[in-house]
């Protein structure tokens, strides 16, 4: 699409590619934001952040003489945030670029599985299996060739747009990889690698940690973003949407409402 900021980056998401030594900052990402070219380069950052998030002050789409000025026309930026997912727009002058005012312009391309999605699966069940050492050179895989990736975050004078450091984890030297932290690996691997790509709900809910990431979620963003002041997750009940009670009479009952509703 080309317009009014659906799918929006979350604040905590753009946080989340804060690096310490090269390692994802697990314990304190979201003590202090990054808000664009303002301050983006007082943090250690995964450069798979500039190729999911465009931000203010930034070349947008790699374009150099095309900054973002965030997303002012079709959000107020205060309420909502400025950012704006770079996977799910097109680049104006592309290709593949298909306009259709006033907002309904896309690209015909869409990724419907990536090699990275099938190497993060194969290192997910590797850990179920306890066999979370043959999962580290998978994940690694993905790390290195997202520490490649630079070479076009780049400004119109050629330096780098952001401090890069994207490291492989090494067992007993950045990382003690137990099973647990294999896995917290593993979930942050794929929030990262698969973000802005409809992915994250699903996991969240296979996992069976939806509830908790999501109130942990809302209980920070509520104080930046005013349009979540009220917002909660109910455990057992917000998991699922509820079935429209016209349809439980079509079905003459035989559909049950989900619980909570």
């Amino acid at each position: 699409y080309g317009c009014c900021g659906f799918h929006s980056p979350s604040q905590n998401l753009v946080n989340a590619f804060k690096t310490v030594g090269g390692i994802p900052d697990f314990d304190n990402f979201n003590n202090s934001n990054i808000s664009g070219a303002s301050n983006i380069k007082n943090f250690s950052i995964d450069p798979r952040l500039l190729h999911t998030v465009a931000m203010d002050g930034l070349p947008y789409k790699y374009k150099t003489d095309f900054i973002f000025n965030g997303l002012t026309w079709p959000r107020q930026p205060e309420s909502y945030g400025s950012f704006m997912s770079m996977k799910e727009t097109v680049r104006y002058d592309s290709e593949c670029y298909q306009p259709v005012n006033p907002w309904k312009s896309d690209s015909k391309n869409r990724d419907v599985l990536r090699i990275d999605d099938v190497i993060l699966f194969k290192a997910e069940a590797l850990i179920q299996l306890n066999r979370e050492l043959e999962a580290l050179p998978l994940i690694n895989e993905i790390r290195s060739r997202a520490a490649q990736s630079t070479g076009l975050l780049v400004d119109e004078a050629g330096n780098p747009t952001g401090n890069f450091d994207i490291r492989p984890y090494v067992n007993g030297v950045n990382i003690n990889w137990t099973k647990a932290n294999a896995f917290k690996a593993l979930r942050w691997e794929r929030r990262l690698e698969m973000a802005c790509e409809g992915f994250r709900a699903y996991d969240l809910m296979r996992w069976g940690i939806m509830a908790e990431e999501m109130n942990s979620y809302f209980n920070v963003e509520k104080s930046r973003r005013p349009h979540l002041a009220n917002a909660t997750f109910q455990k057992g009940r917000d998991e699922y949407l509820p079935i429209p009670k016209g349809q439980i009479d079509l079905s003459q009952n035989l559909y049950r409402q989900n619980s909570g509703y």
